[in-house]
């Protein structure tokens, strides 16, 4: 697990970096030749920026760390206009904001979960757990708060309003949960772990509903689902990324989607665009990678991060990436401009691709040249969803009582 802001990280290569004054720097980003992304660094958390995520349509831009605070930032500025801080007294693992912006929660190794209101900046009720607190996320109807536990491998659904218990999931894996999430539906709770397993846990049946074992060959440490709920990301200790159609099922035969040959190191994070179309992955490398979700290959790195990336976002937009670093900054990254960057291009050539767009959902999609041959006018998403239609779908995979 680990320590406070104050110990000494038995991994790190060196010394832990030293409070520096809140500022941000903007110019080209110090990438390989071929990059030329745009960025800003912003500086002011003392300690490894554990969480990070864009809100207020992507004006503002909020993270914590284990310097024990959460930070509401300036998004043009690059400063910060709002510090929550004080009350937790060990290092903040994750935050998780509701969908209006209102309401935010905290997880921390201190054994806390809070709740705190986004206007006033106070707290509004924290419940004690037993163990550290690895993950947090509140669902989209921000009604429930879903938490992961190093102790006793559970999660823990709690109501968001009076902070009572709705579930505690002992045992639920084998080894400690690193991450949890609420489907867009509210309805499931994808949890993943370091005994390198997929659990979905429906809250009204509350029970697992799909249990995929060795998903990954090491530690699980992150997921992310599409915003309509039909596909999960998990990024993995492996080096790779595996995209779960979890609407159909269809992993059970043919396995998931896999993106690989994009880190040289762990991958700690991973989200989807709002559209679906783009994968963004952070790892232990220090890079943060740009993924074509349809066609699997990796359109761009991004380099400049002189640490772990702890966590990554993309704005609603897709022409920022957020980035967060055990380096203590987090890095905004311009990527309106980049299917024009030379290395882009140079991958989708490489790949052998042209961009299509889908008779049926009239998005842009990569299109392999191998692929012309079969005549494919749909994106693989819309494939998928006929695919889908034409077949039943596959019951639950059943798992007994622990």
């Amino acid at each position: 697990m680990a320590g406070t802001s104050g110990r000494r990280d038995p991994l790190a290569l060196e010394e832990p970096p030293q409070p520096r004054p809140p500022q941000q720097e903007s110019r080209l980003g110090d990438q390989e030749r071929l990059a030329q992304i745009h960025f800003k660094i912003l500086r002011g958390h003392c300690d490894t920026v554990s969480s990070c995520h864009f809100c207020f349509e992507d004006t503002k831009i909020l993270s914590c760390s284990y310097d024990k605070t959460m930070k509401l930032w300036d998004g043009e500025k690059g400063v910060p206009v709002q510090v929550f801080d004080e009350h937790h007294i060990a290092p903040i693992s994750e935050c998780s904001l509701t969908p209006d912006n209102k309401r935010v929660v905290t997880s921390s190794y201190d054994k806390t979960v809070k709740a705190w209101d986004m206007e006033t900046g106070k707290m509004l009720w924290t419940v004690d757990q037993e163990g550290p607190v690895t993950s947090c996320n509140i669902s989209c109807d921000g009604k429930y708060v879903v938490c992961g536990l190093d102790i006793e491998n559970a999660i823990c659904v709690t109501d968001a309003v009076n902070a009572t218990t709705v579930a505690y999931v002992q045992d639920h894996h084998r080894s400690t949960v690193t991450r949890c999430r609420f489907d867009p539906d509210n309805e499931r709770i994808c949890s993943v772990s370091s005994d390198q397993t997929i659990k979905l846990w429906d809250i009204i049946a509350q029970s697992t509903t799909i249990a995929i074992d060795e998903a990954h060959t090491n530690v699980i440490s992150d997921c992310c689902f599409t915003i309509d709920g039909h596909y999960l990301c998990t990024a993995s200790w492996d080096k790779t990324l595996k995209i779960w159609d979890i609407k159909t099922g269809e992993f059970r035969c043919h396995g998931p989607v896999c993106l690989n040959e994009g880190h040289e190191g762990s991958v700690s994070s991973c989200i989807f665009s709002k559209d679906a179309s783009l994968v963004v992955s952070g790892a232990y490398d220090k890079t943060v990678a740009l993924w074509n979700a349809g066609a699997r290959y990796k359109k761009l790195a991004l380099k400049g991060h002189v640490d772990w990336v702890t966590d990554v976002a993309i704005s609603s937009n897709k022409k920022w990436i957020l980035s967060s670093s055990k380096d203590a900054t987090l890095r905004l990254w311009n990527i309106e401009k980049i299917d024009h960057v030379p290395e882009a291009i140079e991958s989708r050539n490489t790949r052998g691709s042209k961009v299509a767009q889908c008779e049926e959902c009239e998005k842009p999609f990569s299109l392999l040249y191998c692929d012309e041959s079969e005549e494919v006018t749909k994106c693989v998403f819309c494939r998928l969803a006929a695919s889908s239609r034409s077949v039943l779908p596959l019951p639950p995979i059943e798992v007994p009582d622990l």
